[in-house]
C-alpha cells in the first residue's frame, strides 16, 4: 500500500472510530499480562504447583499449548464465534503465566520489577511512535519479519551451542526487533480500526488478534531485556 493510499485510507476512519478500536485492543492486551501475572505469581508461590508443573511431563503442556492457541487464533479468527476468540485469549494468557512462573524462581524479584519497567517505557515510546508517525512502515515490518525468523534459528542453533556470545547478541538482536514490531503493528493496528464499521462481532474479534500481537511484543522484548539485566538468585 502506498502512502498516499495509506493516509487517504486512515484519514477515511473518523478518530472516535480509531480511538474506540486502539482502547479495546489495549484493554484486551493489558487484561491478557494481568491474567499472566497472576498466573505466573501463583505458580512461583506455590512448591506443589511447581512440582506438578516442570516435574512432570505436563510440563511440555505448558509450553506447547500457548502456541498451539497463538495459530488457531491467527488462523480461524474470522470463522470463529466472538466468544470463542475470547476464551482462547484468556486461556492463552492464562497458560503461558503457568510457564512464566519459573522467571520468579530463577532471577531476582528487584531486578524482575526493573526490568518490566524498563520494558514498559521502551515499548510505549515504539507504541505511541507507531501510532504517531505518518511514515508507511510496511518496508520496516518485513525487514523485521526476517530478522525474527533469524532470531528463531540463531536460538534455535545455540540451544546447541550453549555460546554465552552468541546468546548475548541474540538478547540485544531480540530487543532491537520486538520493539521494532512494536511500532510496526501499532501503525497497522491503526488502520484497521475500520473494522469498527463492520459489525461489533468482527470489530471485537480483530482487537483481540490486535491484542495477541501486542502482547507478544511485549512479553518477548521483556524476556530479551531480562536476559540482559536481571539478576539471578
Amino acid at each position: 500500500m502506498s502512502q498516499n493510499v495509506m493516509n487517504s485510507f486512515t484519514q477515511a476512519i473518523s478518530a472516535d472510530a480509531i480511538r474506540t478500536y486502539v482502547q479495546r485492543v489495549y484493554a484486551w492486551m493489558v487484561g491478557g499480562l494481568l491474567l499472566t501475572t497472576a498466573s505466573a505469581v501463583l505458580v512461583a508461590s506455590s512448591e506443589t504447583l511447581q512440582a506438578a508443573i516442570f516435574g512432570t511431563p505436563l510440563v511440555w503442556v505448558v509450553m506447547l499449548a500457548p502456541l498451539a492457541m497463538v495459530f488457531f487464533l491467527s488462523a480461524r479468527i474470522d470463522r470463529m464465534q466472538p466468544s470463542t476468540a475470547a476464551g482462547t485469549f484468556i486461556a492463552y494468557a492464562l497458560t503461558n503465566g503457568l510457564s512464566f512462573g519459573a522467571i520468579f524462581l530463577v532471577y531476582d524479584l528487584g531486578s524482575i520489577f526493573q526490568v518490566f519497567f524498563i520494558a514498559a517505557g521502551m515499548y510505549a515510546a515504539a507504541a505511541i511512535f507507531g501510532f504517531t508517525t505518518k511514515r508507511d512502515l510496511t518496508g520496516m515490518g518485513s525487514f523485521l519479519f526476517m530478522g525474527l525468523i533469524g532470531l528463531i534459528l540463531a536460538s534455535v542453533v545455540n540451544i546447541f551451542l550453549g555460546s554465552g556470545i552468541l546468546e548475548f547478541a541474540v538478547s540485544v538482536i531480540g530487543v532491537l526487533v520486538f520493539t521494532g514490531l512494536t511500532a510496526f503493528e501499532m501503525s497497522k493496528i491503526k488502520e484497521q480500526a475500520i473494522v469498527m464499521y463492520a459489525g461489533e462481532g468482527l470489530a471485537h474479534k480483530r482487537a483481540i488478534l490486535g491484542a495477541l500481537s501486542l502482547y507478544l511484543n511485549f512479553v518477548n522484548l521483556f524476556l530479551y531485556l531480562l536476559r540482559l539485566f536481571g539478576n539471578r538468585d
